[in-house]
C-alpha cells in the first residue's frame, strides 16, 4: 500500500515492542499523553483524573510517570474501579456521589490542582470545575455529545484555567520510546482478544461493557 507522507505522519515500532504493546500508542495513549503535556503537573499536585475508561486509565499511566503527590481516579463502575486497584495500587479511587468531599479531604488546597474529565458527559463537566481548586488547570479529554456550559456566575472565583483540544499524533515517536523503556504499559487495558473472524462478538463485549472489559484486541 503506498501512503503520501507516510515519512511525516508514521513512526517506526522500536524493535524491542510488540504489536499489542503499541496498539494504543495512535489512538488513547496519544490522548492521554497529550492531555497530561499540556495540564503543568508538578510533583505536588493532587491529580483527579474523571472517568477510568480505556482514554482514562491512559492519562493515568502519563500522569505517573510526573509523579504528582497523589492521584484520585473518579469512576461509577465497580469492575473499573477493580482493575485500577489490582494494576495501580497507589492510587486512590472514588465514586462520583462522593468525589467532591473526597477530594477536598484528600488535597492540599481545598481541591485538585489538575482535573481532567475524560467521562464525557454534562454531570461529569460539572464535576470537574467543582472538585478544583482556585486556579487549577481543568483538562478537558472527552468528547460531548452536544455543547456544555459554564456557569459563570457559580464559578466566580475559582479562577480556574481550561484547556480541551483535539488530540495530536506529534508524541508517538516519544511514547514508543517509553514503552521500549519499560515506563509506559498499555497491555493490561487488552482485557480480551479476539481472532478477526469473531470481531462482531468482539464489537458486542466492547458495547454492552460485559466481562469486565476494559480493550478489545483483534487479531488476524
Amino acid at each position: 500500500m503506498r501512503v503520501p507522507f507516510a515519512d511525516q505522519g508514521l513512526n517506526k515500532i522500536p524493535e524491542q515492542v510488540s504489536d499489542r504493546q503499541a496498539l494504543f500508542v495512535g489512538d488513547v495513549l496519544a490522548t492521554g499523553y497529550w492531555a497530561t503535556r499540556i495540564s503543568e503537573i508538578k510533583e505536588e499536585d493532587t491529580v483527579l483524573i474523571i472517568g477510568a475508561g480505556p482514554t482514562g486509565i491512559c492519562t493515568l499511566l502519563c500522569v505517573m510517570l510526573q509523579k504528582p503527590k497523589r492521584i484520585i481516579m473518579c469512576e461509577k463502575d465497580e469492575h473499573r474501579i477493580e482493575f485500577i486497584h489490582e494494576h495501580y495500587p497507589e492510587v486512590l479511587t472514588v465514586t462520583p456521589e462522593e468525589c467532591k468531599n473526597f477530594v477536598l479531604e484528600n488535597s492540599d488546597h481545598g481541591g485538585a490542582d489538575v482535573v481532567f474529565e475524560v467521562a464525557g458527559v454534562p454531570s461529569t463537566f460539572q464535576l470537574a470545575w467543582q472538585c478544583a481548586r482556585p486556579n487549577a488547570i481543568v483538562t478537558i479529554v472527552a468528547l460531548y455529545d452536544e455543547p456544555q456550559v459554564l456557569p459563570l456566575p457559580d464559578m466566580y472565583g475559582k479562577n480556574l484555567i481550561f484547556k480541551t483540544g483535539g488530540v495530536d499524533g506529534c508524541d508517538c515517536e516519544k511514547t514508543l520510546q517509553l514503552i521500549a523503556e519499560g515506563k509506559i504499559n498499555t497491555e493490561p487495558l487488552i482485557t480480551h482478544t479476539y481472532p478477526l473472524s469473531k470481531i462482531a462478538q468482539g464489537y458486542d463485549l466492547f458495547e454492552n461493557k460485559r466481562d469486565g472489559v476494559i480493550k478489545v484486541a483483534i487479531e488476524c
